[in-house]
């Protein structure tokens, strides 16, 4: 769908498409007894409190140049944390070309650009299992927005901002708006993929599917790392301390554990590889 300048600026008063980005993030972690447990959920709660959230989400409104109307934050006994921060129309100004682009968006520089009311939430799930001594962390990330740039413009930054096992990005284009001349506009800017908007040194570093609907504008891409480490899943110490047997049974585990989240269903022990 090619989109003239005219039709992207001369809209028939408010617009009305709505544009979700959610992003997904998990950290996994092998942590063999109840206090290595304690201690990797201890850290994790250190790393994202709802102070550091909010900062996060503060860096994605600059992105997408939007005014924090209201934040909502919330740590939680014995874990996770919450963020609402509710957002209104950034200045008003001539709308940058780049901002319709498939590219990846800044790190937090200052971008400018119009946005009308919307929100940005963050939620944190951290839990493991009850006999394999694998945690997992979880962080949801949701960006909505009706203005003209699109929260995917945040992307770039969101990845940069946490240490990731495994993303899951989903991004929506919903209901339409109009131009002057009533033509329905149902979105309003080119995208073929989400991977366009992930920086080529993030692509090197994972395996990603994407799956698309196309016509009802739905796009899905997940991710997950190439290289494994044992040492970066181990809490406190280094795989100089296990036998080959236990450092071939923790790899085990930790490889089926990013297998079932990146494929989304339980996989037998030794039934699928690495991808």
């Amino acid at each position: 769908m090619e989109l003239t300048p005219e039709q992207r600026i001369t809209l028939h008063g408010f617009n009305n498409l709505t544009k979700t980005l959610s992003f997904n993030m998990y950290d996994i972690c092998y942590t063999k007894t109840k206090e290595e447990r304690e201690a990797y959920l201890e850290y994790i709660d250190e790393q994202y409190n709802s102070d550091r959230l909010k900062i996060i989400l503060s860096h994605v409104a600059d992105i997408i140049g939007a005014h924090a109307l209201n934040i909502a934050q919330q740590d939680y006994v014995p874990q996770g944390a919450s963020v609402t921060v509710l957002v209104s129309e950034g200045p008003i100004v001539e709308v940058p070309t780049e901002s319709y682009e498939e590219s990846p968006g800044p790190l937090p520089d200052n971008v400018v650009i119009q946005l009308d009311k919307s929100h940005i939430t963050v939620h944190t799930y951290p839990e493991y299992h009850p006999t394999e001594g694998i945690s997992t962390f979880r962080a949801d990330i949701d960006v909505s927005t009706c203005g003209e740039i699109s929260p995917l413009k945040a992307l770039n930054y969101l990845i940069h901002s946490f240490d990731t096992d495994i993303m899951t990005i989903d991004y929506r284009v919903r209901g339409f708006t109009r131009d002057v001349h009533g033509h329905k506009l149902f979105i309003d800017h080119e995208i073929s993929s989400i991977q366009n908007y992930i920086p080529d040194e993030a692509i090197e570093l994972y395996h990603m599917i994407d799956v698309n609907v196309y016509q009802e504008h739905i796009f899905h891409t997940k991710c997950k790392l190439r290289d494994f480490d044992l040492n970066n899943y181990l809490f406190g110490y280094t795989k100089d301390k296990l036998t080959p047997d236990e450092e071939k049974e923790i790899t085990e585990k930790l490889n089926q554990e990013m297998d079932e989240i990146f494929y989304g269903k339980n996989i037998e022990r030794g039934s699928i590889g690495t991808v």
